[in-house]
């Protein structure tokens, strides 16, 4: 029943106070969303940790083994770098690809290698592996020219090589003691190779490196050149220059940190032929 005793402006007011009311009582029931909401993706809200007694919280911790890895995903073929905080170091040991992968190459003796990614670097060492051998097994890469073939195998087995993937602390430490020093700016940078160990750093995995990213080159490609350049080495290629300005830069040039004047290029290969530049000391 309407009260006309009560004057309308009044009877007015009554009811907006009313219908704020109510409306606050909804959104603190999580009933109704607020308009910033309702116009676009909601906003995670921050969830409050519980405390946790300590003899639980230990038992429920995991190892840095067990570190989720990052989802087994391809990277987008434009994609320049991956977003995101790359972990600086991780336990400083290692998990092996398990299994035996294909032979790569057509002719030649065998040479076996390992594939090993850091416990605690987030990565996923079957995607990681897998990129690995689509990288030495394309035909441009070191096996297309029949004088050897390469199979990955796992570990426990012989090898002649290992390409491991190690956060930043990490490789800086294995270069290190294989007296390389991949340093620059105070901070392990670069990829290196060691004595049967091509190493590949986290950072520049998943940041790729300025020379690629200012020429807008993906990620996957600057991935291809990594692996092919660090096993290179192992392989007994050195450090090349840049055979024509303007032109493809040998794999062996060090793109990641600068192309000489040359444009990138990620493998030992072009024209059916070793392609190479002027050596360098």
């Amino acid at each position: 029943m309407i009260d006309t005793r009560t004057p309308l402006p009044v009877r007015r007011r009554r009811i907006w106070f009313a219908a704020v009311m109510v409306a606050a009582l909804l959104v603190a029931g999580g009933l109704l969303l607020p308009t910033v909401w309702a116009s676009g993706p909601p906003v995670p809200m921050p969830v409050a940790s519980a405390v946790v007694p300590a003899p639980a919280l230990a038992a429920s911790a995991a190892p840095p083994a067990a570190v989720q890895p990052a989802p087994a995903r391809s990277v987008p073929q434009t994609l320049l770098s991956l977003p995101g905080a790359v972990p600086a170091r991780g336990s400083g040991t290692f998990a092996y690809a398990p299994g035996r992968g294909r032979i790569l190459g057509t002719a030649g003796g065998v040479r076996r290698f390992r594939v090993a990614v850091e416990h605690g670097s987030g990565e996923d060492l079957a995607a990681f592996a897998t990129q690995v051998e689509a990288t030495l097994g394309d035909r441009r890469s070191w096996i297309g020219d029949g004088r050897f073939r390469l199979q990955r195998v796992p570990a426990g087995e012989k090898v002649d090589f290992t390409v491991f993937l190690a956060t930043r602390e990490t490789a800086g430490r294995m270069c290190a003691d294989g007296g390389v020093n991949i340093t620059v700016g105070g901070r392990p940078y670069t990829s290196c190779r060691t004595t049967g160990r091509a190493i590949v750093n986290l950072d520049r995995w998943r940041l790729s490196a300025p020379p690629y990213v200012a020429a807008k080159v993906p990620l996957p490609i600057y991935r291809r050149y990594v692996v092919n350049h660090e096993v290179g080495h192992e392989l007994g290629h050195g450090h090349q220059g840049c055979p024509k300005r303007g032109g493809p830069a040998p794999v062996m040039v060090q793109q990641t940190l600068t192309l000489r004047g040359c444009v990138p290029y990620a493998w030992p290969r072009r024209d059916n032929r070793l392609f190479q530049g002027p050596a360098l000391r």
